[in-house]
């Protein structure tokens, strides 16, 4: 099966499980409250629907657009604009003759079912596979800059040890990343000076001009020979693969990022490589290095095995109980929760630039691997699901959170706005919606054609 078609199917098999499990969120509690659900909807039946059978009082039905999901609640204003019944009079079983805080739990339901839905991935995550993560104090030689404009812009050089973001401990190496996109300012140790540095607030900006070079950041590895091709200058020279380097003409040598300049010294010359064979036996390989600083050799990673054995990180594995999985697995979810906000806000402050990275259907699925991998499906499923449950719950008329703050509204002042008003409201927040819509969409479109 090709990879497109595995994102694919892994795409619309998340999309649909978050949609049904949302929308239950709605259905279940009008249903304890006696409240009449007309219709339930895996996507939108736009003038004809691929599937539907009424079971009682409800018609459940898959739609043909896949642009989400709906429950047609009977009472209420809501994406169908089914005003010619709002003009009748209230039914006992109508979502406007509930009271209010029957109307409430009813709204919140469906960001609450993907909220909880998330925590429980991640509980089950953590309990089936724990953590594995690289301590940031375990990177004694600092980070690898591998894209050194970006470094430069963001004042990070190859060997700095990252202390600490917005004032926080850096302890895990593999949040880093989000954590400088999220922050605003750092602390780094560079040749055992603390030094503390503002994120500069385009800084997103700068990563999104080539996405490629998004991940700029990595630890630091050895110099591993992967392979030497057949048009290589040095193919002949005894070069094998694994062969660490540990020495390039008079220099000693520890991580692949200080091979460049070193080769730059040596450009157009003859030397000998000092190569670890085997891990035990150092061998001098005569090379010849090209006029543009190069060895003509592919580079190899080092197994995590031998670079913790190396001394150059570690690897920590952390295992739970079915106990203790459970604080854990709502921990990352309030985590990833706070982290999404910050991101968020990043996105409504033009100066950033974070608007560029606005993604549609097709950022999404791309999250998914190309390969198929039930914890990484189970992971990305409960990202979405948190991005879902967030979203929804912004005030936003036509999203619940739009529902929610009128029904708050309501609670507080006594007043319940007009049925004309909530109308007109849901109208500007479908707008809204389809023009946010557009504009994410858009954004995939045109990375795809300019890429």
């Amino acid at each position: 099966m090709s990879p497109i078609a595995v994102k694919v199917i892994q795409f619309f098999l998340s999309l649909s499980l978050l949609i049904i499990l949302h929308e239950l969120g709605h259905f279940i509690p009008a249903k304890i409250f006696k409240t009449r659900v007309e219709k339930f909807f895996l996507f939108f039946d736009v003038k004809f629907a691929l599937f539907k059978k009424k079971i009682g009082e409800t018609v459940y039905g898959i739609g043909w657009l896949p642009l989400g999901g709906y429950v047609k609640i009977a009472g209420m204003i809501d994406e169908s604009m089914d005003t010619e019944a709002m003009k009748e009079e209230p039914k006992p079983w109508e979502f406007r003759s509930k009271p209010a805080w029957q109307r409430l739990i009813i709204m919140l339901g469906g960001v609450t079912v993907n909220f909880v839905l998330a925590v429980i991935i991640y509980i089950g995550m953590a309990y089936s596979y724990g953590d594995q993560y690289i301590p940031m104090e375990s990177l004694k030689d600092g980070v690898w800059v591998m894209e050194e404009n970006i470094g430069e812009k963001l004042g990070l050089q190859t060997g700095d040890k990252i202390v600490a973001i917005d004032g926080d401990k850096v302890e895990n190496f593999n949040n880093v990343f989000i954590d400088l996109i999220n922050g605003n300012s750092m602390t780094i140790e560079r040749d055992g000076q603390i030094i503390e540095k503002e994120i500069p607030v385009d800084f997103i900006a700068t990563l999104l001009e080539d996405e490629d070079k998004v991940r700029f950041l990595n630890y630091r590895i050895p110099f591993v020979i992967g392979s030497v091709p057949k048009d290589s200058q040095n193919y002949r020279s005894g070069l094998k693969k694994g062969d660490e380097v540990v020495r390039i003409g008079n220099d000693s040598i520890k991580y692949f990022d200080q091979a460049k300049t070193l080769l730059e010294k040596y450009e157009g010359q003859r030397i000998e490589l000092g190569v670890l064979r085997n891990n035990s036996e150092l061998v001098n390989i005569p090379i010849v290095v090209s006029d543009s600083a190069t060895i003509g050799v592919f580079p190899a990673a080092m197994p995590f095995k031998k670079l913790e054995e190396k001394g150059i990180l570690k690897v920590e594995t952390k295992t739970y109980t079915l106990w203790e999985s459970i604080p854990a697995g709502i921990n990352k979810g309030v985590d990833i929760l706070t982290s999404y906000v910050k991101q968020l806000k990043k996105i409504f402050n033009p100066s950033t630039g974070a608007y560029k990275g606005v993604g549609g259907f097709a950022a999404i699925g791309s999250m998914f691997p190309d390969t198929w991998d039930w914890a990484a499906f189970w992971s990305t499923t409960a990202l979405i699901s948190i991005i879902l449950a967030f979203m929804n719950i912004l005030p936003i008329p036509a999203l619940d959170g739009g529902h929610v703050m009128f029904l708050l509204y309501e609670m507080v002042s006594g007043r319940k706005p007009s049925d004309k008003f909530l109308e007109y409201a849901q109208m500007v927040g479908f707008f809204l919606l389809i023009a946010l819509l557009l504009f994410a969409n858009g954004n995939d479109i045109y990375k795809a054609l300019t890429k």
